[in-house]
């Protein structure tokens, strides 16, 4: 069986790959788990100064999470505790030193706030980005909202999270979403190049900074309000039409409650 999560220290680089092409590199619970693991342990390395997340195939670097994983009973409610997205994605984010996200494909789902959740974001043409959270009725966690928030904007998180709008690879270079766009022929290269100059750099000084940057970046929000709103459509009809509806490839028909 293929490991879904690939994890290779090569002197002062780290290299995670998402390694499930025929599933659009998909995350479900067990492979939240195997992410968690390769970044701990990548954190871990006294050597290691930057750390490159990507993925394998040239049609999607990841597709988010398992939807089909999640419960349509009564109380609708994705995995929690340590394996959770949002916890994973915020122990990406809280990695010491600078990460990069080479996009190698269509980024999706939770999988967009996993390449905010790193410091850089490479894309490769032809690349494409959608959030559908609304399109089934998801109130996604705080610190993912926050990172959209924070790291692009507030007009790129409503056109993402309100609209639920599709991005080609130059509207999310243009908003501020993508560092870097190249085509697919230098992809590799600049991936190297800038994992190697970000390894070259002084270590001590680009943790300090990197973590001083994020704290002039946090605003103050009210979370324990964000997640009774989470609770709310957690628990909701239209969160559980919603996921029906994508499940038999129909249009939802939400209620409101």
């Amino acid at each position: 069986m293929t490991d879904t999560v690939l994890l290779k220290i090569d002197g002062a680089r780290a290299t995670i790959t998402l390694n499930d092409p025929a599933k659009h590199n998909r995350l479900d619970t067990p492979g939240l788990g195997k992410l968690k693991a390769a970044i701990e342990k990548a954190d871990a390395d006294p050597n290691v100064r930057v750390t490159v997340l990507t993925g394998t195939g040239e049609k999607s670097f990841c597709s988010g999470y398992d939807l089909g994983s999640i419960s349509s009973g009564k109380d609708v409610k994705p995995p929690e505790g340590d394996h959770s997205f949002e916890t994973v994605m915020d122990r990406l984010e809280a990695m010491r030193m600078p990460t990069l996200c080479a996009l190698n494909g269509g980024v999706y789902g939770g999988a967009t706030d996993m390449a905010l959740a790193c410091d850089f974001r490479l894309g490769v043409r032809g690349m494409r980005f959608f959030m559908p959270a609304a399109r089934f009725g998801l109130h996604y966690y705080p610190s993912g909202l926050r990172r959209y928030t924070q790291k692009v904007s507030p007009s790129f998180a409503k056109r993402a999270f309100l609209l639920s709008e599709d991005f080609t690879d130059e509207d999310l270079l243009r908003v501020g979403y993508l560092d870097w766009l190249v085509d697919r022929a230098d992809f590799a290269r600049k991936v190297d190049e800038t994992a190697a100059k970000l390894a070259g750099l002084a270590p001590l000084a680009m943790s300090n900074m990197k973590r001083a940057i994020e704290q002039f970046a946090q605003a103050d929000p009210n979370i324990p309000k964000i997640r009774a709103g989470i609770d709310e459509c957690r628990t909701s009809d239209d969160l559980r039409e919603g996921l029906a509806a994508l499940k038999e490839r129909r249009t939802p028909a939400f209620k409101g409650r």
